[in-house]
Protein backbone atom coordinates (compact mmCIF):
# COMPACT_ATOMS: atom_id res chain seq x y z
CA UNK A 1 0.00 0.00 0.00
CA UNK A 2 1.47 3.52 -1.29
CA UNK A 3 1.20 6.84 -1.07
CA UNK A 4 -1.22 9.43 -3.11
CA UNK A 5 0.86 11.52 -5.48
CA UNK A 6 0.42 14.18 -3.18
CA UNK A 7 2.80 12.24 -0.75
CA UNK A 8 0.15 12.10 2.19
CA UNK A 9 -1.49 8.63 2.42
CA UNK A 10 -5.03 9.23 2.21
CA UNK A 11 -7.63 6.99 4.50
CA UNK A 12 -11.35 6.75 3.83
CA UNK A 13 -13.58 5.99 6.08
CA UNK A 14 -17.02 4.64 4.39
CA UNK A 15 -19.80 4.69 7.20
CA UNK A 16 -23.75 3.77 7.02
CA UNK A 17 -25.72 6.41 7.16
CA UNK A 18 -26.71 7.74 10.65
CA UNK A 19 -24.76 6.81 13.74
CA UNK A 20 -21.48 5.37 11.76
CA UNK A 21 -21.62 8.34 10.45
CA UNK A 22 -21.69 10.50 13.46
CA UNK A 23 -18.63 8.20 14.80
CA UNK A 24 -16.88 8.36 11.37
CA UNK A 25 -16.93 12.32 11.52
CA UNK A 26 -15.61 12.32 15.32
CA UNK A 27 -12.87 10.28 15.06
CA UNK A 28 -11.68 11.83 11.74
CA UNK A 29 -10.75 15.02 13.78
CA UNK A 30 -7.73 13.47 15.18
CA UNK A 31 -7.33 10.20 13.47
CA UNK A 32 -4.82 12.00 10.82
CA UNK A 33 -2.23 12.88 13.87
CA UNK A 34 -3.00 10.03 15.85
CA UNK A 35 -1.93 7.87 12.95
CA UNK A 36 1.19 10.08 12.06
CA UNK A 37 2.26 9.97 15.41
CA UNK A 38 2.38 5.86 14.94
CA UNK A 39 5.13 6.53 12.32
CA UNK A 40 6.89 9.18 14.59
CA UNK A 41 5.80 11.74 11.85
CA UNK A 42 7.17 10.05 9.21
CA UNK A 43 3.97 10.23 7.41
CA UNK A 44 1.17 12.20 6.46
CA UNK A 45 -2.67 11.55 6.64
CA UNK A 46 -5.68 13.01 5.46
CA UNK A 47 -8.88 11.58 6.39
CA UNK A 48 -12.01 11.48 4.24
CA UNK A 49 -15.57 10.60 5.74
CA UNK A 50 -17.92 9.49 3.05
CA UNK A 51 -21.82 8.67 4.02
CA UNK A 52 -23.47 6.20 2.28
CA UNK A 53 -25.50 3.38 2.40
CA UNK A 54 -22.99 0.43 1.42
CA UNK A 55 -24.98 -2.04 3.56
CA UNK A 56 -28.16 -1.64 1.51
CA UNK A 57 -29.99 -4.96 0.98
CA UNK A 58 -27.48 -7.57 2.08
CA UNK A 59 -25.87 -9.33 5.01
CA UNK A 60 -23.34 -11.23 2.81
CA UNK A 61 -19.83 -10.82 3.97
CA UNK A 62 -18.42 -11.36 0.44
CA UNK A 63 -20.47 -9.05 -1.27
CA UNK A 64 -19.95 -6.38 1.15
CA UNK A 65 -16.37 -6.30 0.66
CA UNK A 66 -16.31 -6.34 -3.54
CA UNK A 67 -18.88 -3.34 -2.70
CA UNK A 68 -16.32 -1.42 -0.78
CA UNK A 69 -13.54 -2.10 -3.38
CA UNK A 70 -15.33 -1.47 -5.80
CA UNK A 71 -15.87 1.74 -3.95
CA UNK A 72 -12.74 2.38 -3.58
CA UNK A 73 -11.41 2.08 -6.92
CA UNK A 74 -13.62 5.20 -7.85
CA UNK A 75 -11.38 7.27 -5.65
CA UNK A 76 -8.39 8.26 -4.94
CA UNK A 77 -8.01 6.24 -1.51
CA UNK A 78 -5.21 4.26 -0.19
CA UNK A 79 -6.78 2.77 2.73
CA UNK A 80 -10.50 2.33 3.49
CA UNK A 81 -11.98 1.22 6.79
CA UNK A 82 -15.71 0.61 6.48
CA UNK A 83 -17.88 1.09 9.62
CA UNK A 84 -21.56 -0.38 9.84
CA UNK A 85 -24.13 -0.93 12.91
CA UNK A 86 -25.13 -3.86 11.67
CA UNK A 87 -24.29 -6.78 13.85
CA UNK A 88 -22.69 -8.89 10.71
CA UNK A 89 -21.91 -12.64 10.96
CA UNK A 90 -19.29 -15.05 9.61
CA UNK A 91 -20.72 -18.45 9.84
CA UNK A 92 -22.00 -19.02 13.19
CA UNK A 93 -19.58 -16.62 14.94
CA UNK A 94 -20.38 -12.79 15.13
CA UNK A 95 -17.87 -10.64 13.34
CA UNK A 96 -15.75 -7.77 14.27
CA UNK A 97 -13.70 -6.92 11.23
CA UNK A 98 -12.56 -8.40 7.52
CA UNK A 99 -9.27 -6.87 6.27
CA UNK A 100 -7.89 -7.42 2.63
CA UNK A 101 -4.28 -5.93 2.48
CA UNK A 102 -4.23 -7.11 -0.98
CA UNK A 103 -7.06 -4.21 -1.62
CA UNK A 104 -6.32 -1.87 1.24
CA UNK A 105 -9.66 -2.03 2.55
CA UNK A 106 -11.17 -2.89 6.06
CA UNK A 107 -15.38 -3.41 7.26
CA UNK A 108 -15.73 -3.00 10.82
CA UNK A 109 -19.22 -4.30 12.70
CA UNK A 110 -19.22 -1.75 15.14
CA UNK A 111 -22.05 -3.47 17.93
CA UNK A 112 -18.69 -5.88 18.40
CA UNK A 113 -16.79 -3.02 20.06
CA UNK A 114 -19.74 -3.34 22.73
CA UNK A 115 -21.81 -0.02 24.42
CA UNK A 116 -19.08 0.85 26.82
CA UNK A 117 -16.43 3.36 26.17
CA UNK A 118 -17.23 3.13 22.31
CA UNK A 119 -16.00 6.24 20.62
CA UNK A 120 -12.56 5.20 22.25
CA UNK A 121 -12.78 1.73 20.97
CA UNK A 122 -13.64 2.86 17.79
CA UNK A 123 -11.19 5.07 17.42
CA UNK A 124 -8.64 2.14 18.56
CA UNK A 125 -10.30 -0.66 16.36
CA UNK A 126 -9.47 1.73 13.11
CA UNK A 127 -6.27 2.88 13.97
CA UNK A 128 -5.05 -0.62 14.39
CA UNK A 129 -7.18 -1.51 11.09
CA UNK A 130 -5.30 1.03 8.91
CA UNK A 131 -2.09 0.45 10.30
CA UNK A 132 -2.40 -3.23 9.93
CA UNK A 133 -3.20 -2.97 6.23
CA UNK A 134 -0.15 -0.01 5.87
CA UNK A 135 1.68 -3.61 6.87
CA UNK A 136 1.76 -4.36 3.13
CA UNK A 137 3.45 -1.26 2.36
CA UNK A 138 6.46 -1.01 0.06
CA UNK A 139 9.58 -1.57 1.63
CA UNK A 140 10.97 2.34 1.75
CA UNK A 141 8.01 3.00 3.67
CA UNK A 142 8.33 3.72 7.33
CA UNK A 143 7.41 1.22 9.82
CA UNK A 144 4.60 2.30 12.57
CA UNK A 145 7.03 2.74 15.95
CA UNK A 146 4.35 0.80 17.86
CA UNK A 147 2.39 -1.71 15.72
CA UNK A 148 -0.52 -2.86 17.82
CA UNK A 149 -2.63 -6.56 17.53
CA UNK A 150 -5.99 -5.96 15.93
CA UNK A 151 -7.33 -8.74 18.19
CA UNK A 152 -7.47 -6.06 20.77
CA UNK A 153 -9.37 -3.67 19.57
CA UNK A 154 -12.43 -4.73 21.72
CA UNK A 155 -11.12 -4.96 24.81
CA UNK A 156 -9.08 -7.68 26.76
CA UNK A 157 -12.54 -9.59 27.66
CA UNK A 158 -14.17 -9.39 24.37
CA UNK A 159 -13.42 -12.43 22.62
CA UNK A 160 -12.10 -11.83 19.52
CA UNK A 161 -9.83 -13.97 17.65
CA UNK A 162 -9.56 -14.45 14.15
CA UNK A 163 -12.02 -16.69 11.69
CA UNK A 164 -11.57 -18.59 9.02
CA UNK A 165 -11.68 -17.26 5.35
CA UNK A 166 -12.78 -19.20 2.16
CA UNK A 167 -10.36 -19.22 -0.87
CA UNK A 168 -12.55 -17.49 -2.59
CA UNK A 169 -13.66 -14.25 -0.54
CA UNK A 170 -12.06 -11.21 -0.88
CA UNK A 171 -10.83 -10.73 2.99
CA UNK A 172 -7.53 -12.40 3.96
CA UNK A 173 -7.51 -11.74 7.03
CA UNK A 174 -11.31 -12.18 9.88
CA UNK A 175 -11.41 -11.55 13.79
CA UNK A 176 -14.63 -12.89 14.96
CA UNK A 177 -16.23 -12.68 18.78
CA UNK A 178 -17.20 -15.69 20.31
CA UNK A 179 -17.62 -16.75 23.91
CA UNK A 180 -20.07 -15.82 26.19
CA UNK A 181 -18.47 -12.10 27.13
CA UNK A 182 -18.47 -11.87 23.30
CA UNK A 183 -22.49 -12.12 23.15
CA UNK A 184 -22.83 -9.82 25.75
CA UNK A 185 -20.83 -7.54 24.18
CA UNK A 186 -22.02 -7.47 20.62
CA UNK A 187 -25.73 -6.94 22.60
CA UNK A 188 -24.75 -4.70 23.86
CA UNK A 189 -23.32 -2.50 21.03
CA UNK A 190 -26.49 -3.11 19.28
CA UNK A 191 -28.20 -1.57 21.94
CA UNK A 192 -26.34 1.03 21.82
CA UNK A 193 -26.95 1.19 17.93
CA UNK A 194 -30.41 1.12 18.87
CA UNK A 195 -29.78 4.54 21.11
CA UNK A 196 -32.61 3.64 23.39
CA UNK A 197 -33.56 7.39 24.98
CA UNK A 198 -34.87 8.21 21.38
CA UNK A 199 -37.86 6.11 22.75
CA UNK A 200 -39.14 8.88 24.67
CA UNK A 201 -39.82 11.53 22.42
CA UNK A 202 -40.77 8.76 19.72
CA UNK A 203 -43.69 7.54 21.61
CA UNK A 204 -45.13 11.07 21.99
CA UNK A 205 -48.83 9.19 22.03
CA UNK A 206 -47.78 6.56 24.69
CA UNK A 207 -46.63 9.29 26.87
CA UNK A 208 -49.77 11.35 26.48
CA UNK A 209 -51.98 8.45 27.35
CA UNK A 210 -49.71 7.83 30.33
CA UNK A 211 -49.51 11.36 31.82
CA UNK A 212 -53.62 11.62 31.54
CA UNK A 213 -53.66 8.28 33.42
CA UNK A 214 -51.61 9.59 35.85
CA UNK A 215 -53.86 12.83 36.17
CA UNK A 216 -57.15 10.64 36.64
CA UNK A 217 -55.27 8.32 39.10
CA UNK A 218 -53.74 11.01 41.56
CA UNK A 219 -57.54 12.25 42.29
CA UNK A 220 -59.21 8.98 42.36
CA UNK A 221 -60.28 7.72 46.54
CA UNK A 222 -59.87 4.28 45.08
CA UNK A 223 -56.34 4.52 44.21
CA UNK A 224 -55.76 5.84 47.28
CA UNK A 225 -56.96 3.20 49.42
CA UNK A 226 -55.49 0.76 46.77
CA UNK A 227 -51.75 2.20 47.34
CA UNK A 228 -51.63 2.71 51.29
CA UNK A 229 -52.86 -1.11 51.24
CA UNK A 230 -49.76 -2.26 48.94
CA UNK A 231 -46.75 -3.36 50.84
CA UNK A 232 -43.56 -2.90 48.95
CA UNK A 233 -43.23 -6.28 47.41
CA UNK A 234 -46.49 -5.67 45.38
CA UNK A 235 -45.55 -2.37 44.46
CA UNK A 236 -42.46 -3.69 43.06
CA UNK A 237 -44.32 -6.47 41.40
CA UNK A 238 -46.73 -3.69 39.76
CA UNK A 239 -43.81 -1.74 38.73
CA UNK A 240 -42.02 -5.16 37.37
CA UNK A 241 -45.84 -6.12 36.03
CA UNK A 242 -46.53 -2.38 34.21
CA UNK A 243 -43.56 -2.36 32.53
CA UNK A 244 -43.31 -5.98 30.99
CA UNK A 245 -46.69 -4.71 29.68
CA UNK A 246 -45.00 -2.15 28.11
CA UNK A 247 -42.79 -4.16 26.16
CA UNK A 248 -44.67 -6.88 25.26
CA UNK A 249 -47.85 -4.29 23.81
CA UNK A 250 -44.65 -2.74 22.04
CA UNK A 251 -43.77 -5.64 20.36
CA UNK A 252 -46.88 -7.25 19.95
CA UNK A 253 -48.88 -4.52 18.36
CA UNK A 254 -45.75 -2.94 16.46
CA UNK A 255 -44.47 -6.40 15.00
CA UNK A 256 -41.12 -5.90 16.37
CA UNK A 257 -40.45 -9.68 16.91
CA UNK A 258 -37.74 -11.20 14.62
CA UNK A 259 -38.51 -14.33 13.09
CA UNK A 260 -35.63 -16.83 12.11
CA UNK A 261 -35.52 -16.64 8.17
CA UNK A 262 -34.61 -20.33 8.14
CA UNK A 263 -34.46 -23.61 10.02
CA UNK A 264 -30.92 -23.69 11.01
CA UNK A 265 -29.02 -22.95 14.36
CA UNK A 266 -27.17 -20.24 12.59
CA UNK A 267 -30.35 -18.10 11.52
CA UNK A 268 -32.13 -19.15 14.95
CA UNK A 269 -28.70 -17.48 17.05
CA UNK A 270 -29.27 -14.74 14.58
CA UNK A 271 -33.01 -13.98 15.62
CA UNK A 272 -32.31 -14.74 18.82
CA UNK A 273 -29.44 -12.57 19.08
CA UNK A 274 -31.85 -9.35 17.20
CA UNK A 275 -34.79 -10.51 19.33
CA UNK A 276 -32.40 -9.71 22.72
CA UNK A 277 -31.60 -6.20 21.47
CA UNK A 278 -35.02 -5.57 20.86
CA UNK A 279 -36.08 -6.38 24.58
CA UNK A 280 -33.15 -5.42 25.95
CA UNK A 281 -33.38 -1.45 24.35
CA UNK A 282 -37.38 -1.11 25.20
CA UNK A 283 -36.84 -2.02 28.57
CA UNK A 284 -34.17 0.72 28.93
CA UNK A 285 -36.18 2.80 27.09
CA UNK A 286 -39.21 2.06 29.37
CA UNK A 287 -37.58 1.92 32.07
CA UNK A 288 -36.57 6.06 31.54
CA UNK A 289 -40.28 6.69 30.92
CA UNK A 290 -41.25 4.98 34.11
CA UNK A 291 -38.48 6.86 36.03
CA UNK A 292 -40.03 9.98 34.14
CA UNK A 293 -43.69 9.11 35.38
CA UNK A 294 -42.93 8.37 38.86
CA UNK A 295 -41.12 11.93 39.44
CA UNK A 296 -44.03 13.81 37.43
CA UNK A 297 -46.85 11.89 39.59
CA UNK A 298 -44.88 12.29 42.62
CA UNK A 299 -45.20 16.58 41.80
CA UNK A 300 -48.53 16.26 41.12
CA UNK A 301 -49.58 14.43 44.35
CA UNK A 302 -47.52 16.81 46.78
CA UNK A 303 -49.29 19.75 44.71
CA UNK A 304 -52.94 18.59 44.17
CA UNK A 305 -53.49 15.64 47.22
CA UNK A 306 -55.27 17.54 49.91
CA UNK A 307 -54.01 16.07 53.53
CA UNK A 308 -57.88 16.31 55.30
CA UNK A 309 -59.37 15.14 52.41
CA UNK A 310 -57.03 11.88 51.86
CA UNK A 311 -57.32 11.43 55.51
CA UNK A 312 -61.04 11.73 55.84
CA UNK A 313 -61.23 8.79 52.56
CA UNK A 314 -58.61 6.43 53.59
CA UNK A 315 -58.45 6.98 57.55
CA UNK A 316 -54.97 7.32 57.65
CA UNK A 317 -52.62 10.52 57.51
CA UNK A 318 -50.40 11.83 54.87
CA UNK A 319 -47.08 11.50 55.37
CA UNK A 320 -43.94 11.62 53.12
CA UNK A 321 -45.04 7.97 53.35
CA UNK A 322 -47.85 7.91 51.70
CA UNK A 323 -46.64 10.69 48.78
CA UNK A 324 -44.27 8.75 47.77
CA UNK A 325 -46.37 5.03 48.14
CA UNK A 326 -49.38 6.74 45.77
CA UNK A 327 -47.33 8.54 43.45
CA UNK A 328 -45.24 4.78 43.24
CA UNK A 329 -48.17 3.26 42.53
CA UNK A 330 -49.88 5.92 39.69
CA UNK A 331 -46.50 5.59 37.96
CA UNK A 332 -47.45 2.00 37.35
CA UNK A 333 -51.27 2.74 36.57
CA UNK A 334 -49.71 5.23 34.37
CA UNK A 335 -47.23 3.10 32.39
CA UNK A 336 -50.20 0.65 31.69
CA UNK A 337 -52.35 3.60 30.15
CA UNK A 338 -49.12 4.33 28.15
CA UNK A 339 -49.01 0.69 26.86
CA UNK A 340 -52.65 1.16 25.67
CA UNK A 341 -51.89 4.41 24.55
CA UNK A 342 -49.01 3.00 22.10
CA UNK A 343 -51.70 1.55 19.80
CA UNK A 344 -51.97 5.05 19.02
CA UNK A 345 -48.79 5.40 17.35
CA UNK A 346 -47.88 3.83 13.42
CA UNK A 347 -45.68 0.88 13.32
CA UNK A 348 -42.66 2.93 11.56
CA UNK A 349 -43.07 5.70 14.39
CA UNK A 350 -42.64 2.80 16.69
CA UNK A 351 -39.72 1.22 15.11
CA UNK A 352 -38.34 4.60 14.26
CA UNK A 353 -37.87 5.25 17.90
CA UNK A 354 -36.91 1.44 19.18
CA UNK A 355 -34.35 0.76 15.99
CA UNK A 356 -31.08 2.22 14.32
CA UNK A 357 -31.44 2.99 10.53
CA UNK A 358 -29.82 0.31 9.48
CA UNK A 359 -31.81 -2.26 11.45
CA UNK A 360 -34.82 -0.53 10.06
CA UNK A 361 -33.82 -1.09 6.60
CA UNK A 362 -33.32 -5.14 7.40
CA UNK A 363 -36.74 -5.03 9.04
CA UNK A 364 -38.43 -3.61 6.13
CA UNK A 365 -36.53 -5.59 3.84
CA UNK A 366 -37.39 -8.68 5.66
CA UNK A 367 -41.15 -7.98 5.38
CA UNK A 368 -41.13 -7.54 1.55
CA UNK A 369 -39.44 -10.54 1.03
CA UNK A 370 -42.27 -12.04 2.96
CA UNK A 371 -44.58 -9.88 1.10
CA UNK A 372 -43.13 -11.53 -2.40
CA UNK A 373 -43.17 -14.85 -0.83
Amino acid sequence: MGESSQGVTVVALLADPDAPTEVAQRMAKDLPDRLANAFDGQREFSVEVVSEPFTAGTEDLSTLTRRIVDRAGEENWDVVVALTDLPLHAGRRKLAADLSHEHGVALLSLPSLGGLRFHRRARRAVERAVLSLLDGRPADAPEPRRPRPLRRLAGRFAGVHSGPVDDEETADLRYVVSGPGGYLRVLGGMVRANRPWRLIPGLSKALAAALASGVIATVNSTVWSLAIALDTTRLVIATIGSIALMIGWLIVDAHLWDRATGDSPQARTRAALYNASTVVTLSIGVLVCYVGLLIINLLWVLFIVNGEVFASMTKSPLRAAEYWTLAWFVASVATVGGALGSGLESDEAIRAAAYSKREQERRRMLEDEDEGD
